[in-house]
């Protein structure tokens, strides 16, 4: 008597990959974010693509749009990521008297930009935040929402928001020389000089005077 012949297999369902085939598991988010951080620092975010970011992750491209969505939500992740320890300046302001708000601000931004941990994931979004106006937007949006309407509720009175921002752009004018341009004795000068020297102005700025 003849065997019967095996059921033929199930259609493969549309939709979300199934786990085994995209690798979907514990960590896989975690892989897509980094793999996402990864193609944006080598192609910028015009030329990024989640096909690109799959194939860094070892997952189905399918799985990178059921996690995030279209490429400007993964963006936006990969930003807030990269900013997340920038998401503390704030409380820098706030944490002692006003008179040494700028020195605070100044020795927390400056420390960010001194650790490669911290620095190279904020390099790699602002590089294609600089070269895309989708990509600055949400750089700027997040930056605004999230760092910089703090730091002026933190400071008040008039022209708050100016006066922090202000403050910001002094601190990453001088990080973005010493580690990315490298412009010398700044590149190369010692951290707590460079913080002494820089706390009195951006004091100016978020004071106002």
């Amino acid at each position: 008597m003849t065997a019967p012949a095996d059921p033929p297999p199930a259609p493969r369902r549309r939709g979300r990959p199934a786990r085994t085939d995209a690798a979907a598991g514990p960590g896989a988010r975690e892989r897509i974010l980094a793999a996402a951080r990864a193609e944006f620092a080598e192609h910028g975010y015009d030329k990024a693509s989640i096909r690109g970011m799959a194939k860094i992750a070892g997952v189905d491209p399918a799985l990178v749009h059921h996690y995030f969505g279209p490429k400007e939500q993964i963006f936006a992740a990969a930003v807030e990521e990269a900013v997340a320890p920038a998401l503390k300046a704030p409380a820098a302001v706030a944490e002692g008297p006003a008179e040494g708000a700028g020195e605070r601000l100044a020795r927390f931004v400056l420390g960010v930009w001194e650790d490669p941990a911290t620095r190279e994931p904020m390099l790699a979004i602002l590089r294609s935040a600089l070269a895309n106006d989708t990509a600055a937007g949400v750089f700027r949006d997040m930056i605004s929402s999230r760092v910089m309407i703090r730091v002026a509720a933190e400071l008040g009175g008039p022209d708050a928001r100016l006066r922090s921002e202000l403050a910001a752009a002094h601190l990453v004018g001088v990080s973005m020389l010493r580690h990315v341009i490298k412009i010398e004795p700044l590149a190369s000068a010692d951290i707590e000089q460079v913080i002494a020297m820089t706390a009195p102005a951006v004091q100016r700025h978020l004071m106002g005077g």
